[in-house]
Formats: C-alpha cells, sequence, structure tokens
C-alpha cells in the first residue's frame, strides 16, 4: 500500500469534491501515477474515459490523450494539467501532408496511431494503439490499400506481422522511442541472459533486436509489447528478471504492481519530457480551477469520435 503525501492526500480530496476522476499513462512521474484512479496506456485511457460516469475527467498525459477523452465524452468537462504537453510523434504529419497522401492513394484505408491530433482523426478510417493495431489491420480485407500513420517502427513491425504488402507506411517517429540503441538493449541481453526482453513496437531497434535469422522468426525469451503487454506478461512469465525498452515511467507501475520482479531500464535516458510535464502540483491547480479545459470542434470531434469507436471495438 503506497503511504501518500500530504499534497497527495489533497489531491485526492479535491478529486472527491469535484467528483471527477483523475486517469494517468503509464509514463507519467510516480507521484502523479499514485493519485490516480487508473494508470494504462492509450488503449485503457480511452476505455476508462468513455465507461466512467464521473462529470469531471482530468487526463494525466499529453495533450492528444486528453482529446481522445473529449471526444468520447463531449458531454463532460475534460481537463488537462498541461495543454502544452505534446508529442513528437504526433507533430510528425500535419493535416495537409495527410490530405497529399490521400490523394497519391485514392481510395486506401487510413490507419492513424493513436498519437494523433483530433484533426489527424478525424480524416482517418481507423483509429489503434500498439495494444491493438495489429488486430485492426488484420480486420481491413487483404486487398484494401492502407495508410499506416504516422510511426514508422510501429508500421514495418505490423507489416512484418501482417504480411500486408498493401500497406504503406508514414516516415514518423517517437524521439524517445527511436532513440533507445540496439547496442545499448544488446549490453543488457548480455549481463542478463536469462531476462525476458520487453520492447514496445515504436522502438526504433526493434528490427536489429527482435529478429532471428529467419523471416518473421523471433529471437527467444523477447516480446514485443504495449505497455499495459508488459505489465501483463511480467505478472504471467517465470521469468525473474525483464528488461523493458519504453520509455522509463513504466518501471514505477511494474515495480508497484510486481514488487517480486527485477525490472530493468533497456535505456535509462528513454524519458518523455512532454509527459513529465504534468506535476502534482498542476493536478492539484486543474483541480482547483476546473482549467485548462479541452474543447474540440464537434465538426472535427464527431468524426474523429467515428475512428476511435472503431478502435474501440476492435479489442484484444
Amino acid at each position: 500500500m503506497t503511504t501518500l503525501t500530504p499534497l497527495q492526500n489533497a489531491v485526492r480530496r479535491m478529486a472527491q469534491e469535484r467528483n471527477a476522476v483523475i486517469l494517468a499513462h503509464n509514463y507519467q512521474v510516480p507521484e502523479v501515477q499514485d493519485v490516480a484512479d487508473f494508470v494504462g496506456d492509450s488503449l485503457g485511457l480511452a476505455i476508462e474515459a468513455r465507461k466512467t460516469d464521473a462529470p469531471v475527467i482530468v487526463m494525466c498525459g499529453v495533450y492528444f490523450m486528453a482529446e481522445t477523452a473529449k471526444i468520447v465524452n463531449p458531454e463532460r468537462t475534460v481537463l488537462s494539467p498541461d495543454p502544452t504537453a505534446g508529442c513528437s510523434l504526433a507533430d510528425s504529419i500535419t493535416l495537409a501532408d495527410l490530405h497529399l497522401w490521400k490523394q497519391e492513394h485514392p481510395g486506401a484505408v487510413v490507419v492513424s496511431y493513436v498519437n494523433t491530433t483530433a484533426e489527424i482523426k478525424a480524416e482517418s478510417d481507423y483509429c489503434v494503439t500498439s495494444g491493438n493495431a495489429e488486430s485492426v489491420v488484420r480486420s481491413i480485407p487483404v486487398d484494401r490499400e492502407i495508410l499506416f500513420l504516422p510511426d514508422q517502427f510501429l508500421g514495418s513491425w505490423l507489416k512484418e506481422r501482417t504480411g500486408r504488402e498493401n500497406m504503406h507506411i508514414w516516415m514518423g517517429e517517437c524521439h524517445v522511442h527511436a532513440g533507445i540503441r540496439p547496442d545499448e538493449v544488446r549490453r543488457h541481453q548480455e549481463a542478463l541472459p536469462s531476462a525476458d526482453l520487453l520492447i514496445h513496437p515504436e522502438c526504433g531497434c526493434a528490427s536489429a533486436c527482435v529478429w532471428a535469422n529467419g523471416r518473421g522468426v523471433m529471437n527467444p525469451r523477447t516480446y514485443v509489447l504495449s505497455t499495459e503487454g508488459m505489465v501483463k506478461h511480467a505478472a504471467s512469465s517465470d521469468a525473474s528478471t525483464f528488461i523493458v525498452a519504453t520509455e522509463t515511467g513504466i518501471l514505477h507501475r511494474l515495480h508497484k504492481e510486481i514488487p517480486n520482479r527485477n525490472f530493468v531500464a533497456a535505456d535509462d535516458g528513454a524519458v518523455c519530457r512532454y509527459m513529465k510535464q504534468i506535476t502534482l502540483e498542476k493536478v492539484r491547480d486543474t483541480l482547483r480551477n476546473l482549467a485548462p479545459t479541452v474543447e474540440i470542434p464537434e465538426e472535427i470531434a464527431s468524426r474523429a469520435r467515428v475512428a476511435i469507436d472503431r478502435m474501440l471495438a476492435i479489442t484484444v
């Protein structure tokens, strides 16, 4: 049982007074995770946001996550403790980019990773997370051309897994995951030969670390997983040590929920400065002021809601 600090207790009291639910992404700082009603990945946050009956939602994550919560809950107040907390991956494609790409591939199905703006989601046929992207891609008829955006590494992983040669991939990347180096991962593997390697599909090192000599054959004790998948795998695996290749914020949740295992960051420098912009003080202030609120024009929200609803309908 985590002992809360006076400020954390104050935040919890304010949330109760405001009848608010606090949702936090796995990459949030530990003191924010520990006051949240729910901690999870992008898919989990979207599901929790849609099913909550709380009139106020505090989304502790980068801004596109708050947008998604508002899109699925247009009648509720959605608060973002810091609307300037952006995402390098979401910024890697603009609305003009997507319009031009669609013109080059008329009739293609647009599959957008959840790490995108509401405007991009509104121009998409499907929205996906790393946890359900493969299921969504497999649900699309094999004769349909697919435009997958914006993450090139997740797209390459999906193309390898599904064999979809008619899937075109946007060359965007998450600066944190792209920066996790294969040599750093291998160094940990050599030092911990019995450890499971848990690697996020956004990682630039995935292709170098995952595949054995044969195409489609994965290296032993290597698992490509969403952050939620990492938690589930670690809880059920017979391994005692895990090398975790994703943003380091997930280690707090792993240590907290599975205390009898050893978790090692594949790269201690894999820290998202945008995620860390959300502080406990900002959560307190946004509950006190009921601001900043998230507002999305209904014309955009209604179209984006179609893509998000399709994502939520195809879970794993």
